[in-house]
């Protein structure tokens, strides 16, 4: 425990030293949860080390290319590689297996919505890149869902500042309407998928 713990300080030590690209890195190395990586970002913010537009910037860029990195690693190593080595990255075979529920229940139209559900958003690359889903719309749905996590999370811990470390409790009130509107547009899109492949099945 004691040498978990020093390597998370040396990695934020890291991070502040580098600013913005420590930020990016530390999302791609992905041994700390990214909430905690950004809102560490937002306090740099307050610190006047980085620039909130950079931070966001740099958060979104280093958010979309972990999940290409776990994308990749479905996709070459497929699931026994990642129920061995998950761990390293943060993913367990629940993870994977609630993910793959997803996947195969909503289709490519999850990528966006789950990336703000527990359990399986850090998980929902791994079906994507296992059924070789195109990289261009992983990515495009990654980063739409990127976006606004980045953001809202530099921006608490801007207001965090030095309580930074606080961030589960208030991230708390606004991670749940995140989750909700994620959920509606999930069922919007499985709607309008429905209503397209039966009009499909009524004009052959």
């Amino acid at each position: 425990m004691e040498f978990i713990h020093q390597m998370v300080s040396t990695l934020f030590q890291w991070i502040q030293g580098m600013g913005a690209w420590g930020i990016m890195l530390g999302l791609m190395i992905e041994v700390i949860p990214s909430e905690i990586v950004l809102a560490y970002g937002g306090y740099l913010v307050v610190e006047g080390q980085i620039g909130f537009v950079p931070a966001v910037l740099f958060g979104t860029i280093g958010g979309v290319a972990a999940q290409l990195i776990v994308y990749g690693i479905g996709r070459y190593g497929g699931r026994p590689f990642l129920e061995r080595y998950g761990r390293f990255i943060l993913i367990q075979k629940h993870h994977i297996d609630k993910s793959e529920e997803w996947f195969n229940k909503y289709g490519t139209g999850v990528i966006f919505s789950a990336r703000f559900v527990p359990v399986v958003r850090h998980a929902i690359s791994i079906p994507a890149g296992i059924s070789r889903m195109p990289v261009g719309r992983f990515t495009l749905l990654t980063t739409l869902a990127v976006i606004p996590w980045t953001i809202l999370f530099v921006y608490l811990g801007h207001v965090l500042g030095a309580n930074w470390e606080h961030i589960d409790e208030a991230a708390a009130p606004y991670v749940k309407p995140f989750i909700l509107v994620a959920l509606a547009l999930l069922i919007v899109y499985v709607l309008i998928k429905y209503t397209i492949s039966k009009q499909k099945a009524g004009n052959p």
